[in-house]
């Protein structure tokens, strides 16, 4: 099986650099036994700006929020990778919490966090599956539309 740089490269895709912390936390901890790892809320960045602000169903279409999801995946596998050295050591994504900026009448958070949810399951298979939260808020950090934290296996 191709490693998952490689199918990331198949897909177009790669790694962005793990953004700098904008607050007082880290972008991953490691416990049991660095079994489980917990990936800071990661927001959708790009040379150390956002790729979108606003709120979802306002200024932010349901195609460019998608794609703000799975950017922030991207961004959580960089940051696992950080934290572990090694993605190949990857064996489960366990849980994303997903937050999309939007008014209370919008009802299609579960359809953005898709695609972070989506990424994952292209990647990874069956093990790429997960446990999820999709929550709408009336904003996030720096004007986002979207804010995914992750946890996952390794081994």
């Amino acid at each position: 099986m191709p490693t998952l740089h490689a199918r990331l490269e198949r897909a177009g895709l790669s790694l962005p650099k793990v953004p700098e912390s904008i607050g007082s936390y880290v972008p991953a901890v490691s416990v049991s036994a660095g079994r489980l790892v917990f990936i800071s809320g990661q927001t959708p960045m790009k040379d150390g700006a956002p790729i979108a602000t606003g709120r979802v169903g306002h200024q932010v279409d349901m195609e460019t929020a998608q794609a703000c999801a799975r950017q922030c995946a991207l961004q959580g596998l960089a940051a696992l990778e950080q934290e572990i050295g090694d993605l190949e050591r990857l064996r489960r994504v366990v849980k994303l919490e997903g937050f999309v900026a939007c008014d209370e009448s919008f009802t299609q958070q579960p359809q953005v966090i898709n695609g972070a949810s989506d990424l994952f399951e292209e990647l990874l298979g069956e093990s790429g599956r997960h446990a999820r939260a999709a929550v709408g808020v009336s904003s996030l950090p720096l004007g986002v539309p979207v804010e995914i934290a992750f946890t996952f296996v390794v081994d």
